[in-house]
């Protein structure tokens, strides 16, 4: 064959495969289109920030043929009902936190945190390596659901509260805003729990409808104004040493997802906890200080108080555990993966911890 007739018979082949790839391609990539509710305000620029940076994320790794499009608290449905709306396929999606869902079942605060429970380190560890995703996707299979962990807000604070509490007995028919399961718990110590939306929190507070709440920690309770209402600010948020948010999809909408753009979605999710959990560790100690300058005086709860509570968590768990069988599934995973967590932490890192601290209170 002469040269250029080699070349002519090339192009067409290599045209024509081009004609044929095209259209495989195509269809390997469909255009998607999702909405995402989560429970929070556009306000909380970490918590709703993540979600937009989710959403970022999951067009660019896909070419932007998935796209996803996330709404506020209250925009589609109100942050309190973002896994009905997902259960029932009002939305494909949602970002929540699952305990605030324990009402359905108790287990639901696993997920995202139990009083006395992992820190962030120890509950992302616990989810990824101990099983503990697979139970909760297992409970979540009974409303349609999948989830897949994505940001976390780190330890928490202990909330702010309009009088000094010196003893047990100062907390005794409070009312305070408290979220997810760790209302259960406090009752039991004499708290009147009060379960309030992001946004409804502060005018609750100023009006003295609650007495005291709790939300995240330093940088977003700046934003939400809380100092104004409540000097009081009180340490550890020993219901929450961490926060785990999810994405969580309906069980029927992630089945029909092509195989890459599942594994998208869960790439994205990764990139989301380092995302929220780093900005709010980078957010909360200058937002500390500036909250101490405006009034804040920090206070750390009294022993009573500490043990009281733990000894009121330890006893809901044993019965609930008997009881409820996705909760005592959780429940014995979590305290077995714990025992080695907390041993080599309090090694590895407690020790390094205070000594830096110890340190820094010297210059």
């Amino acid at each position: 064959m002469k040269r250029r007739d080699f070349l002519k018979a090339s192009g067409i082949g290599l045209a024509a495969s081009a004609t044929v790839a095209a259209p495989a391609i195509a269809q390997s990539m469909p255009e998607v289109r999702w909405r995402l509710a989560a429970s929070w305000p556009k306000s909380l620029d970490t918590l709703y920030g993540g979600c937009e940076y989710f959403c970022k994320r999951v067009a660019e790794i896909t070419d932007n043929r998935f796209q996803i499009q996330s709404f506020a608290a209250g925009e589609i449905v109100p942050g309190l009902q973002v896994l009905d709306a997902v259960s029932n396929g009002t939305i494909e999606m949602g970002n929540t936190t699952l305990y605030y869902y324990w009402g359905k079942n108790p287990a639901f605060a696993f997920a995202t945190a139990i009083p006395f429970g992992l820190n962030t380190r120890q509950q992302i560890s616990w989810l990824l390596w101990g099983g503990g995703q697979d139970l909760v996707n297992d409970l979540l299979k009974e409303y349609n659901v999948y989830s897949v962990p994505g940001g976390s807000s780190g330890a928490q604070m202990g909330g702010w509260f309009r009088k000094e509490i010196k003893s047990l007995d100062d907390i005794k028919g409070l009312k305070m805003r408290i979220a997810g399961f760790a209302g259960n718990v406090i009752s039991k110590v004499g708290v009147v729990p009060q379960q309030i939306a992001a946004g409804d929190i502060y005018p609750a507070l100023e009006k003295g409808t609650i007495d005291a709440a709790e939300f995240v920690g330093p940088y977003d309770d700046e934003k939400l104004g809380f100092v104004k209402v409540a000097k009081y600010y009180y340490y550890p948020g020993w219901w929450e040493g961490t926060s785990q948010l999810h994405n969580i999809v309906n069980l029927e909408k992630w089945n029909a997802l092509p195989k890459h753009y599942q594994a998208a979605f869960e790439s994205a999710s990764r990139d989301s906890f380092t995302w929220v959990t780093g900005k709010y560790d980078a957010a909360n100690g200058p937002a500390l200080k500036r909250l101490v300058v405006s009034g804040a005086i920090l206070k750390a709860f009294p022993p009573d108080v500490m043990e009281a509570s733990y000894a009121a968590a330890t006893e809901i768990y044993t019965d609930l555990a008997k009881s409820n069988s996705h909760f005592g599934k959780m429940y014995a995973s979590m305290t077995a993966y714990r025992s080695d967590a907390v041993a080599w932490m309090q090694v590895g890192e407690l020790s390094y911890d205070s000594f830096i601290a110890r340190m820094r209170n010297r210059n």
